[in-house]
């Protein structure tokens, strides 16, 4: 006999879900593009309570951050990095440049060549999600890309310690303690303060 744990949500009600999803999004983004900065702290302050003097983490203060990790924690993020850079680094390397003469004169091939600049949104919320930065950020540092910058969201009100480190410590360029719709939207609209990148990876939802 059939046993119903958890019923389903309707295909009408899921639609009309995700046209809301959509609708907020979408004004979001109009809102940082035609706002920039003032709107990407107004967004922060009504969805995380959060308008710190600057997004962007200083040198100084990221330093400070990292001197409050366990070293346990960060013995952890330095062997899942070196796993995940060894790996990338063999991609890398399996992915050859290329060059033939099909013809007298005639020259065909291919060239593996990065991406200018990348965003990579490292998210929090209930459950930091630490492993974004390796997979992330690492991943684009091996693969050449120049400039790495990455957002990751405060959580109630805290900094995510453990994220900084892995971020800063995966060589991240930038880092933005800057969370949601507003941090997508930053790096990819750009603001007057944030750059625009050509590529924004990472884990996220609807």
């Amino acid at each position: 006999m059939k046993r119903v744990i958890k019923e389903g949500i309707a295909l009408f009600e899921a639609e009309s879900n995700d046209k809301k999803v959509r609708e907020i999004v979408e004004n979001v983004l109009d809102e940082v593009k035609n706002g920039g900065d003032a709107a990407v702290r107004s967004l922060s302050e009504k969805f995380d309570k959060w308008s710190p003097a600057s997004f962007l983490l200083s040198k100084e203060t990221i330093e400070e951050i990292i001197s409050n990790v366990p070293e346990q924690v960060l013995e952890d993020i330095r062997f899942a990095q070196t796993q995940v850079r060894n790996f990338a680094q063999h991609q890398k390397d399996s992915m050859h440049d290329i060059e033939v003469e099909t013809l007298p004169g005639v020259f065909l091939g291919h060239k593996n060549v990065p991406v200018n600049s990348v965003g990579c949104y490292i998210p929090g919320g209930r459950y930091p999600m630490v492993a974004s930065a390796h997979m992330s950020v690492l991943t684009a540092k091996v693969a050449g890309v120049k400039r790495v910058i990455a957002c990751t969201p405060p959580i109630k009100g805290q900094i995510p310690a453990a994220t900084v480190a892995a971020m800063y410590m995966a060589g991240a360029d930038e880092i933005y303690l800057l969370g949601g719709i507003q941090a997508i939207a930053a790096m990819g609209i750009g603001t007057e303060t944030i750059e625009s990148v050509d590529m924004i990876v990472g884990p996220g939802n609807s």
